[in-house]
């Protein structure tokens, strides 16, 4: 399934959603100039866990080494489609969580939900010593609470029916939990798996931001949370 779009508009301008867009975008541009010297800065600015788990202190290093990594690592991409992806998710879910918490409630609810990602990932790959980089993380948490503010929600989403793809209208709770189920399954997986069979995608770095973000949006939607217009709120 792939979504294209919600049936929420956004009722304010989603100034931070476009700007994490665009900083992702050039932050990809940038690693495709560095050529030969690419693996390095990945290496040194994504979340490799191994490090974590060996105490090297609190100075310039050790911050450069291991604490910096939990932010800038969700600022990298690996390719074209990952990169896509993810800033795709972003610009379906996003805007309408930014409009439910303000511009600055909604970055540190970004990053936080990204922290929580990483430590996720880094607790369950204990022994990784691959470096994961990417967004989606932070973006797991972001639709965490997009599941939470926006279940009556519809979805457009293309599915493949035998060898047609239809243009459906899916619940968003429907939408998101389905894609939940195959983060979790996928993890637990993993978990049981030889190790580096499912060295591919941090499935619980997406379990933990999404987690993360259904329990962050109490404390940072809007106080006092605007009315749902009639196309907010539409029974299944």
């Amino acid at each position: 399934m792939i979504p294209l779009k919600d049936k929420i508009p956004s009722r304010t301008f989603p100034l931070v959603t476009l700007s994490l867009i665009v900083i992702n975008v050039l932050v990809f541009f940038y690693e495709g100039s560095l050529g030969p010297y690419l693996e390095r800065l990945v290496f040194t600015y994504g979340i490799v866990p191994k490090r974590y788990f060996f105490f090297s202190g609190f100075g310039p290093t050790a911050i450069m080494g291991k604490y910096l990594p939990l932010f800038t690592s969700m600022f990298l991409h690996g390719g074209w489609l990952h990169l896509i992806g993810n800033m795709w998710f972003l610009w379906i879910f996003g805007d309408n969580v930014e409009d439910s918490m303000g511009h600055r409630r909604f970055i540190l609810f970004y990053l936080l939900c990204g922290l929580g990602a990483g430590l996720s990932h880094i607790y369950t790959n204990p022994h990784s010593t691959l470096p994961t980089i990417g967004a989606s993380g932070a973006i797991s948490g972001v639709m965490g609470a997009y599941f939470m503010l926006f279940p009556h929600s519809r979805i457009v989403t293309l599915v493949p029916i035998f060898f047609f793809l239809t243009l459906i209208e899916i619940p968003a709770a429907f939408f998101i939990l389905f894609w939940f189920t195959i983060q979790f399954f996928n993890g637990a997986f993993s978990i049981m798996a030889p190790v580096g069979f499912y060295q591919g995608i941090a499935w619980w770095a997406h379990i933990g931001g999404f987690i993360c973000g259904t329990i962050l949006v109490f404390f940072f939607k809007k106080r006092h949370s605007r009315r749902f217009y009639p196309d907010e709120y539409k029974p299944w």
